[in-house]
């Protein structure tokens, strides 16, 4: 008895060597067709790439040795992704690409766990194959939006991004909710901000619009360039919306010019700031019948066309010299 105890333990050692050395050959392996995979696809060979990455995880023995290989899954789809072709939109073997794309971009958001950075990017993808020029299908990219806001509550992006879904699908209330909460989590992000005012701009509600780069303004107010985006949405309310009075335009036209004023007081040679005032007190040049006032508002804007021409030419001569041309 004790003679067939050994020889069975015997069996299951080798047994056990046997499937270590299985794991082991399938895992270099795997790392052989995925080294090729990486070649092909910097070559843009897609669809060979994609062979390729198919190979790499064919065996689930290689990833359970490596995991890291499961950022296969990632350019697999990616592969995929890059062959199909939105102009060929219903053909089978075409819309076959996407498919796959999708599957395998799902598969890299679930079997990434060692690579936070690219899991996000296979969700991020994911999310972009539900887009309009793809399967345009916003409900399949609410949950995973709203999966990447809980992996990741401080990124502004992901509010951004489902305000937009919500936005698309013409669920306003929900879209400004989102992004209310993204300006909660980070009241001091600039770019939820920005992304507000182009929300209520974009539903023209001006007035809206002007609170929210007021408020972007009052967190970076050393920041020429926060001043600077008010003028440019004076500016284009003023030329762009025939239905205001001229009164009303009048009085975009004058705050416009008090928000570059500030831009310019922060930097003197803000060229394109420069351009913009130059228009505005055009503007308010054809505004006015006092023929005096009139000369004055065009002779200071062609001082600042003058300056701002005189700044791009330095830019350029500066680009020369850096560049050797």
């Amino acid at each position: 008895m004790k003679t067939r105890r050994i020889a069975a333990l015997a069996v299951l050692a080798g047994l056990g060597m046997s499937a270590a050395g299985c794991g082991q050959y399938a895992m270099l392996t795997a790392r052989k067709n995925f080294k090729e995979a990486n070649g092909l696809y910097t070559a843009q060979e897609y669809e060979r790439a994609a062979a390729a990455y198919e190979e790499t995880l064919v065996d689930p023995a290689a990833l359970d040795a490596a995991p890291e290989l499961s950022v296969a899954y990632f350019y697999l789809a990616n592969s995929y992704d890059n062959m199909y072709r939105p102009t060929r939109r219903g053909e089978p073997d075409n819309d076959a690409l996407l498919e796959k794309a999708v599957e395998n971009y799902q598969l890299a958001s679930e079997r990434i766990v060692d690579n936070p950075d690219m899991q996000r990017l296979s969700m991020e993808y994911l999310v972009a194959s539900y887009g309009p020029d793809k399967l345009n299908d916003p409900g399949q990219a609410e949950p995973i939006v709203r999966r990447m806001i809980e992996l990741n509550p401080e990124e502004v992006s992901n509010y951004i991004a489902l305000s937009r879904l919500y936005e698309d699908s013409g669920q306003y209330e929900s879209a400004e909710t989102i992004l209310v909460n993204a300006r909660s989590v980070r009241p001091d992000d600039p770019a939820i901000y920005l992304q507000m005012a182009a929300y209520y701009n974009r539903q023209g509600d001006f007035e809206q619009t002007i609170a929210a780069l007021e408020e972007r303004a009052d967190i970076e107010p050393d920041n020429p360039e926060a001043y600077y985006t008010i003028a440019t949405y004076y500016w284009e309310k003023a030329f762009r919306d025939f239905r205001l009075t001229d009164d009303e335009k009048e009085q975009h036209v004058a705050d416009g010019i008090v928000a570059v004023d500030q831009a310019l007081e922060l930097k003197d040679d803000y060229m394109e700031a420069m351009v913009y005032k130059n228009i505005l007190l055009r503007m308010q040049a054809n505004a006015t019948t006092n023929e005096a006032e009139q000369d004055a508002l065009i002779a200071e804007a062609d001082a600042l066309r003058d300056r701002a021409e005189e700044l791009r030419l330095e830019q350029q001569e500066r680009a020369a010299a850096t560049t050797g041309g």
